[in-house]
């Protein structure tokens, strides 16, 4: 059986040096936990603003880590020192506008800021690389979409589409809880679940 790994890259150069406790990490899992029904391994990485240790550690996540997905929380906006699109962008094979797309729509929907992004997705080898933004709050919002008071998806969330982009990967079948995040795919690429 192949078991969904995935990595967690935290950017921040003060709390990489333990200025402040990073939130990015614990939030990421608190998330995945909550919405994976598949089985899953996760690897975290705390690292400073630095491009070539942002490039370096997601090479070693997917080439020698084997993850299927890599989520990076911070360093995206258009400071000097947010370098996290620069570094995935350096590593990256394949681009997937789409998801850098959506983010901001998503954002935008909350801050008229969210066009100061540069979050990217991109493929390199079998993985997706996802930049997602710094805060907890703008984590969620991202990865489960506009919501109504009802709680009815308005602008869906990137991660609806994360288990479909894995499985054309080669990647393990991804199923969610469809209380916090409906996986799309189409029905030709459905497996009957187990009750």
């Amino acid at each position: 059986m192949n078991t969904l790994r995935i990595g967690l890259v935290s950017i921040s150069d003060r709390a990489s040096s333990g200025v402040y406790q990073d939130k990015g990490i614990p939030s990421l899992v608190e998330w995945l936990e909550r919405t994976l029904t598949t089985p899953f391994q996760i690897e975290t990485c705390l690292i400073p603003d630095e491009q070539p240790i942002i490039e370096q550690t997601l090479c070693e996540l997917v080439d020698e880590m084997a993850c299927h997905l890599v989520l990076t929380t911070g360093g995206t906006g258009p400071s000097r020192r947010d370098v996290t699109p620069d570094a995935t962008l350096a590593v990256a094979d394949r681009l997937m506008p789409g998801f850098g797309e959506q983010m901001r729509q998503i954002s935008l929907h909350y801050v008229p800021t969210a066009i100061l992004s540069r979050q990217v997705g991109v493929i390199r080898k079998q993985a997706l690389i996802l930049n997602l933004p710094g805060q907890p709050k703008s984590i969620q919002e991202t990865l489960e979409g506009v919501k109504d008071e009802n709680g009815k998806v308005v602008v869906a969330g990137i991660f609806a589409s994360v288990p479909y982009c894995v499985q054309l990967l080669d990647g393990p079948y991804i199923e969610t809880d469809d209380q916090v995040v409906a996986a799309f795919r189409p029905k030709s690429a459905r497996r009957e679940t187990k009750s």
